[in-house]
């Protein structure tokens, strides 16, 4: 009679489980935290000079905000990097800068499992749209892989692209928007080298096979317009599946220069509409642009609100979406309003180089309640991008992939979902960000500096040691700086030699050696 009652009892439970959410990842480009009206207690912005994001805001009120959010790193290509496979870009080859070039080798390696590989074998639908800046090859006439782009027939299918690496459907750029295409017919010639422009699945969408030439359909001010409807594209067919969620990875070029915002999308003004908390006009093409990513996340926001969930009868689907909001880096300028009350900007392992924004949202996990007039809520625990591919696996009660061999991924991923929930601190207590502007006057190999962050020092703080480029080539770590971010956030005093820190720098140095190596992990 007991073993009936146990069967009836995993039977209800499956019965009446609910189904694993959806997933949209919306990462903006070099934007600062103080950018957002979200953050406007945080970068203590007056009204007159704070821009105002209200679906960023409306976000925050459903959902919960992080203060001490990081990117993995202070550059573009190397955060991408680390987000889409739970590892930190200093163990590849780029140890420093972004990927250059029209093509830029393929960064992910195609044995390792990325976090829509991960996604689509856990059932996912998985779509991107956006920017890639993570590497790609194309081919020659004969299908054969090209060596670069001069021998690249553009009429070819890519060799290797964000397909190649667990995602069903793309459509964006291969990198920061300025470069990835002539703007229309300005320059576009057979022997132009700025492209490939649009890129659909693994075609380049806009080749004449008149050399290099390209049709005009890449316009950097429709950016924008051609994003927001890629991306209701795959969400609208998505949606309509009964037996599968969907996972979106929306990669905004916005606020990356040239500032290009669109006039309109989805009939709400974008340029010369951004405004000020006060509601005055900020005159600036900067926030112009940055408030596009608003406007992005309001209409993805008000679709899921009026869609039906076909997996809930009788529900919408935001109610059972993870939403998540974030940037790739720190401002791309040093200007306190965009990157509040920290040190430096894009391109530095100070603090304003990798604190960004981070709001998340899921009401039916409880993470945040979903009510727009609500407070929302404000989380202390350290984070960063990595950590989303180790939380998806926590919420789909899923194993991480290996840490060695083929298939391999998420070496340096920690579930955040304790955090989310209000439950506890994040499960990351060590955070190594890196790229250096200030190490040296020019671009170089000296950049490549590491920050060694915890919040489980032996002595109480928020304690960051700055080690110099040997850790990232030869994982020797030759501390330089040391502050204690708790009462040093602008990273104004080096404790370096201080006699009674001695014991925190050992552990920090000990802590990166530890994680340290080409096939070394953090968990």
């Amino acid at each position: 009679m007991r073993f009936v009652f146990l069967l009836a009892a995993l039977f209800c439970s499956s019965a009446f489980a609910e189904p694993p959410p959806n997933i949209i990842v919306f990462m903006a480009d070099d934007m600062g935290a103080g950018d957002t009206s979200a953050y406007q207690d945080w970068a203590q912005n007056p009204d007159n000079a704070q821009l105002h994001t209200p679906a960023m805001d409306r976000l925050a009120r459903m959902g919960v905000r992080f203060t001490d959010a990081h990117a993995p790193s202070s550059r573009c290509t190397a955060t991408r990097y680390a987000l889409l496979t739970g590892r930190y870009s200093w163990r590849t080859r780029l140890k420093h800068w972004v990927l250059f070039g029209v093509q830029g080798d393929p960064l992910i390696e195609k044995d390792r499992t990325t976090l829509p590989d991960f996604l689509r074998e856990a059932g996912y639908q998985t779509g991107m749209v956006g920017k890639w800046h993570v590497g790609l090859s194309y081919r020659r006439t004969d299908g054969s892989v090209a060596d670069a782009w001069d021998d690249a027939d553009l009429t070819q299918p890519l060799a290797d692209g964000p397909m190649d690496h667990g995602f069903d459907f793309f459509k964006g750029m291969s990198r920061s928007h300025g470069t990835s295409g002539p703007d229309g017919m300005k320059g576009n010639t057979p022997q132009q080298s700025i492209g490939p422009g649009w890129l659909v699945g693994r075609k380049v969408a806009g080749a004449t096979g008149n050399g290099k030439q390209l049709d005009g359909s890449y316009q950097l001010n429709r950016v924008g317009n051609v994003l927001d409807e890629a991306a209701f594209e795959f969400l609208g067919k998505a949606a309509k599946s009964p037996e599968k969620p969907f996972f979106l990875y929306f990669a905004s070029p916005s606020n990356h220069s040239p500032y290009t915002p669109s006039e309109e999308i989805g009939g709400i003004p974008i340029a010369g509409a951004s405004r000020y908390v006060d509601g005055s006009p900020t005159n600036s093409v900067r926030h112009d642009f940055i408030y596009q990513n608003d406007v992005h996340l309001r209409r993805l926001v008000e679709w899921l609100e009026s869609t039906d969930d076909p997996r809930r009868p009788g529900h919408k689907l935001v109610e059972n979406t993870v939403f998540v909001f974030t940037s790739d880096n720190g401002a791309e300028k040093n200007d306190k309003h965009f990157t509040g009350p920290v040190r430096s900007n894009k391109g530095s392992v100070y603090e304003g180089g990798h604190r960004v924004a981070f709001i998340a949202s899921w009401p039916l996990g409880g993470v945040g309640d979903g009510n727009p007039d609500t407070p929302g809520g404000t989380d202390e625990s350290l984070v960063c991008h990595a950590d989303l591919f180790a939380t998806f696996a926590e919420i789909l009660k899923k194993p991480l992939p290996p840490l060695e061999g083929e298939g391999r991924g998420a070496e340096d991923s920690f579930s955040m979902l304790a955090a989310w929930r209000g439950e506890g601190s994040a499960a990351r207590t060590t955070f190594l960000p890196n790229d250096h502007q200030e190490a040296s006057k020019k671009d170089s190999d000296k950049r490549a500096w590491i920050a060694i962050r915890t919040n489980s020092a032996p002595i109480p703080g928020k304690w960051k040691l700055l080690v110099d480029q040997h850790f990232a080539y030869e994982r020797q770590a030759n501390p330089k700086e040391l502050y204690n971010l708790a009462d040093d956030p602008m990273e104004k005093t080096n404790r370096l030699n201080d006699p009674d820190l001695k014991a925190v720098v050992d552990q920090l140095v000990e802590q990166a050696i530890a994680i340290g190596g080409d096939t070394g992990h953090s968990r």
